[in-house]
């Protein structure tokens, strides 16, 4: 497959990490509730324990050589310098796969999947399961360059479908994503279902159109929907900040390595299981070297208005057609869900008023971040549901 592309090293400048280690060496902790723990937000002990390894036991040269392990390349397309991973596939013929991230994540999330997605002979895999998998990092995110304005889900999609083409001169190809990653997947589906081979996603996506013409709510979808609302009754509220006054909240995140770790931490612990408890199932380092995308970059209020975008303008919810009839996503859909994600595991016949769904794995364990957590079940689920479309 050719790249047009210049490949792209990264290379923190030293002066940066010298600001980190002082901007850390002077972290002013706040207090917290007495047996609060993590139920009021990130967890005053863990922070402590985590400003003092990003001190003296985190190694970012350690990391940022892992990320240059993969091919890291650089991309201008309509305007914009767009960051991206790409692993050529084994075999003779690996089916080219745009994989998505979302919030609070970046590239770094695939560390675990990209390998096995590629070269399945390595894994005890067959190659002909191979995919040449394309990870970029979404627009003010990472090492991409930033809009001049909030930027909508449905105009990333249409960036990725001029990538893919620009790039790599694909007319077809396949996309999976999770969090904002399953939202911009959705709507590349939607607006240009000639070039999906299929998508598939690991979070719930579009709200289906529930209006005229819509099938009426089943109990079971009522029942749902229950505790979807429960579940996001005290989880949303970062959503709220980020979708109306991200510029307020970004003073902090850009000045305190230590604020911006406390804001981005918290979500990767509520999003593994139901309710408070320990953060234990991702490591240390890891956390903190998606954190120093954020960081090194200067990233996250720009990474931040892509809720802004969607606070303003809508676009989580699929619409009516000119005909009245609910529109729906006609491209071969697959679902891998995880019980502890933000998003309950919905019932089949939700998912199936909003797409054309032709797969869909409940998982009994893991939670949000599933291409970190549960690296060996997604990439698992991810082969059979294209193998089927091959």
């Amino acid at each position: 497959m050719r790249i047009n592309a210049e490949p792209f090293t990264i290379a923190v400048e030293d002066a940066v990490l010298d600001d980190l280690q002082r901007r850390l060496a002077r972290t002013r902790f706040p207090n917290e509730v007495e047996g609060g723990g993590w139920g009021y937000g990130t967890d005053l002990a863990y922070m402590r324990k985590m400003v003092r390894h990003w001190q003296d036991g985190y190694d970012w040269r350690h990391w940022e050589s892992l990320l240059n392990g993969f091919p890291n390349y650089m991309a201008q397309v309509d305007g914009f310098d767009i960051h991206f991973l790409c692993e050529q596939g084994s075999g003779p013929n690996p089916m080219p796969l745009l994989i998505t991230h979302g919030w609070p994540g970046s590239v770094f999330e695939f560390h675990k999947i990209i390998e096995p997605l590629a070269h399945p002979e390595r894994f005890g895999g067959d190659v002909a399961d191979a995919f040449t998998v394309i990870c970029p990092s979404l627009p003010g995110y990472g090492w991409s360059s930033a809009p001049a304005a909030p930027m909508h889900p449905k105009e990333i999609a249409d960036l990725w479908a001029r990538f893919m083409t620009e790039v790599f001169g694909l007319e077809k190809f396949a996309a999976q994503g999770g969090d904002w990653g399953s939202i911009v997947t959705s709507w590349l589906a939607q607006r240009h279902p000639e070039r999906l081979i299929g998508i598939h996603l690991n979070m719930v996506p579009l709200k289906p159109c529930l209006g005229a013409g819509a099938p009426p709510i089943t109990d079971d979808e009522r029942e749902w929907m229950g505790r979807f609302r429960k579940r996001t009754a005290r989880a949303m509220g970062y959503f709220q900040i980020q979708g109306t006054k991200p510029q307020t909240l970004n003073y902090g995140l850009a000045d305190s390595p230590a604020g911006l770790a406390g804001w981005i931490t918290e979500k990767f612990q509520y999003r593994v299981q139901e309710g408070p408890g320990e953060l234990s199932l991702f490591a240390m380092d890891e956390l903190l070297t998606n954190i120093m995308i954020y960081w090194v970059n200067n990233a996250h209020n720009s990474a931040s208005w892509i809720y802004t975008a969607v606070t303003h303008q809508g676009g989580m919810e699929l619409e009516a057609r000119a005909d009245g009839s609910p529109d729906r996503i006609d491209v071969p859909t697959g679902f891998c869900l995880f019980p502890y994600d933000l998003v309950p595991i919905p019932p089949g016949s939700w998912l199936q008023r909003a797409s054309d769904v032709r797969r869909l794995t409940a998982e009994t364990d893991g939670g949000h971040f599933a291409a970190w957590e549960k690296p060996v079940e997604l990439t698992r689920d991810i082969r059979s549901f294209f193998g089927d479309l091959r």
